[in-house]
């Protein structure tokens, strides 16, 4: 079993990077024989290759832990969209703001790009599969491309997207048809050799998607177009950039980043903080710079702006103060006399 990955160019929004998850807990995992795995992939994810004739899914496998773990997937994203079924036992799991404890037959469904984590923290024991389809996506408002080797009828295609594009419910309990499915899935990963499941692979996907359609159009869904807008690309953006804010941002670049236009990236960040672009980057540097200056009182002052991504630690001193009513120094200074710390 090869675990061996191969690089992939991230999807890149300009001083935004986003990497592919690596799997490098479970590739740990594996190598320390602590459970079994097997899976036929691509690019950053680990397992046996995959050849052009399934180009677009980028994993499919499982692993089978029958013993207690010592790992998780921490927080992470996916370039695709990812479908996870829980074949035996038991896994924590959390999606968004969902935290749930999977059992038997559950499926997920985790649109692209979108946070999710497997384990709270180590995973359970039980046999857990994947796949992951890479659907051409960078942002979530955009148009979403199946593999061309998708063969679903374009009516039954686009309402499969729609449902899955609009859809809040992402944890479902699945039926004996699914877990068929699956178990098909294991034999054909198992047994390929250097591509010759090809097309039992791609003909188990399809299958899948026509039981997802099935299952979701027998449902009660309630479809909400909010989850396709360009408002969850804006809102998407504003989460990471708390990651990035010692980068250079202009307001054009937080647009190109986010991938809409600039005048709708003003409107989407009005609406969702009540503040201009720069007016909420500058708050969010003016949180990070004081929660520094009370937790780390060796960073001189400058650091801190630079830190900050402020451009001068004389501009960071007037923008803190304006904020704040007091110096950088005279805030450190009062929280090191609230907290009991020496003072240096």
């Amino acid at each position: 079993m090869k675990v061996g990955v191969q690089k992939i160019q991230p999807y890149e929004g300009d001083g935004i990077v986003y990497h592919a998850d690596t799997c490098l807990p479970l590739i740990d995992a594996y190598e320390r024989r602590k459970l079994k795995f097997k899976a036929l992939a691509r690019h950053t994810y680990p397992g046996d290759r995959l050849d052009e004739n399934t180009l677009g899914l980028n994993s499919i496998g499982y692993w089978d832990a029958n013993e207690p773990q010592d790992w998780g997937l921490d927080w992470h994203r996916n370039e695709g969209i990812e479908f996870h079924f829980l074949e035996s036992g038991s896994m924590p799991y959390a999606q968004e703001n969902k935290e749930v404890l999977l059992t038997p037959n559950h499926l997920t469904i985790t649109r692209p790009w979108e946070a999710h984590k497997v384990g709270n923290p180590h995973i359970g024991m039980g046999k857990f599969y994947w796949v992951i389809i890479d659907l051409g996506v960078r942002r979530p408002h955009q148009d979403w491309v199946w593999p061309d080797w998708i063969t679903l009828t374009p009516s039954d295609l686009i309402r499969l997207t729609t449902i899955l594009r609009q859809n809040e419910k992402s944890i479902i309990k699945t039926d004996k048809r699914f877990r068929d499915c699956f178990l098909r899935i294991n034999n054909a990963v198992n047994t390929d050799v250097n591509g010759s499941n090809a097309s039992r692979i791609r003909l188990l996907v399809n299958y899948l998607l026509i039981l997802l359609l099935e299952i979701l159009n027998t449902d009660d869904i309630v479809l909400n177009e909010s989850l396709t807008d360009s408002t969850r690309s804006v809102r998407f953006f504003l989460k990471e950039l708390e990651k990035k804010l010692s980068e250079n941002w202009t307001i054009e670049l937080m647009a190109q980043s986010a991938g809409v236009g600039l005048t709708r990236f003003t409107h989407h960040c009005k609406r969702l903080t009540n503040l201009t672009p720069m007016r909420y980057l500058t708050m969010k540097r003016l949180e990070m710079s004081k929660e520094i200056l009370r937790t780390n009182p060796d960073i001189t002052v400058s650091e801190v702006a630079y830190m900050c991504g402020f451009t001068t630690s004389q501009y960071f001193a007037t923008v803190f103060k304006k904020h704040e009513k007091c110096s950088p120094n005279e805030y450190r200074l009062k929280n090191m006399t609230l907290n009991g710390l020496p003072l240096v």
